[in-house]
């Protein structure tokens, strides 16, 4: 399983838009948009799980791949950065 980054998204896009833009590449297990914790607005990225195949096609496939009029940036998510201690 393999969890992917998706980068420029849109704001007036969903995850079932997502989910549908990914599909043909192989099963989503889920689709996740982010959201501001203070207007509850998407903040234009999101993160894609799916199997290992379909995620590197879909990878290749998508990433510059236009979304409602925004080039998309598509690539293997990578694991966050613990958050400073203050």
């Amino acid at each position: 399983m393999k969890s992917i980054y998706v980068g420029n998204l849109p704001f007036s896009a969903s995850e079932g838009d997502v989910r549908d833009l990914f599909t043909p590449y192989g099963e989503v297990s889920s689709v996740k948009l982010i959201e501001d914790r203070e207007t509850g607005r998407l903040r234009g990225f999101g993160f894609v799980e799916m199997e290992d195949e379909g995620a590197m096609a879909a990878i290749e496939a998508l990433d510059g791949n236009d979304m409602g009029g925004r080039a998309l940036k598509v690539n293997e998510a990578k694991p966050r950065a613990p958050r400073p201690k203050y």
